[in-house]
């Protein structure tokens, strides 16, 4: 999605930018403009979602799990930990703990990408189709980090039905499709005060983001990243590499198998 994660820097500082944009906002444009002007590293969720390893992926299960339970100092602990030596964060699944992350970094300023809903909506179809494979849960299963996606994406949903106010499994046409993204940003704006949220759209450019954190506008043009066709490349590229991680162990077992008829005959 974005290439390669960013790595941690300097440990005493925190995140001071939270990128709200639900994911198909621009959030790798944002990632790498946020990176740009605050000369530091940023998450971005999708990308760290298929590049890091087991350890942190479990960690982010283990947060929504926490919370899930009222565990907030357990929640609180972990989202430090996945978001320490960071300067700000992008995407899934950052902007399902908003409130929790705002509460760890409460100088933390909020920028909300916005996006025709339209649009939006078909660009979420672009991802969506990938993500809800039967087979996808036994393709990645072999893979670190990888074996973690269809839980996450489970969260996701979970997530995202709450904010629809459905139960597990429920559906509603009425509140779900375009609309999706203007109760999302709703609720960011009734979870952030006035002062500390940031409504832009990317098209806009530098100026109100350098305006808004205090900064300089950088010399060069603001980052465009992350299309449908990249994503679709991106996608590719994992079931690929999926394939390739079975068809490994299908012939190694196949090899010992061979073998150790060999052997059998031989005795």
């Amino acid at each position: 999605m974005g290439g390669t994660p960013s790595k941690p820097g300097d440990p005493s500082r925190g995140l001071e930018v939270i990128g709200a944009g639900f994911s198909r906002t621009g959030t790798v444009s944002m990632q790498l403009a946020l990176e740009k002007i605050l000369d530091g590293p940023v998450i971005h969720g999708g990308t760290h979602m298929i590049s890091r390893e087991d350890d942190y992926q479990r960690k982010w299960i283990a947060a929504y799990e926490a919370r899930r339970r009222g565990d907030k100092e357990r929640t609180l602990k972990l989202l430090r930990e996945l978001t320490a030596g960071y300067v700000g964060i992008t995407d899934l699944p950052g902007i399902n703990f908003i409130p929790e992350l705002r509460e760890i970094y409460p100088g933390a300023k909020v920028v909300l990408v916005t996006r025709d809903p339209e649009r939006w909506w078909q660009s979420v179809g672009a991802i969506t189709k990938n993500t809800s494979l039967w087979y996808l849960p036994y393709i990645t299963a072999p893979v670190p980090g990888w074996r973690w996606i269809p839980a996450m994406i489970a969260e996701f949903a979970s997530s995202t039905n709450a904010l629809l106010g459905l139960r597990e499994g429920e559906k509603d046409p009425e509140k779900g499709g375009p609309r999706l993204i203007g109760i999302h940003n709703q609720l960011v704006r009734d979870q952030v005060p006035q002062e500390y949220l940031l409504e832009m759209e990317l098209k806009e450019g530098w100026a109100p983001l350098s305006k808004f954190l205090g900064r300089p506008a950088p010399d060069e043009p603001f980052p465009r990243a992350n299309d449908s066709e990249a994503v679709q490349q991106v996608a590719q590229d994992v079931l690929t590499k999926c394939a390739l991680a079975w068809l490994g162990i299908f012939s190694g077992a196949g090899v010992g198998l061979y073998t150790g008829l060999r052997l059998w005959k031989r005795l």
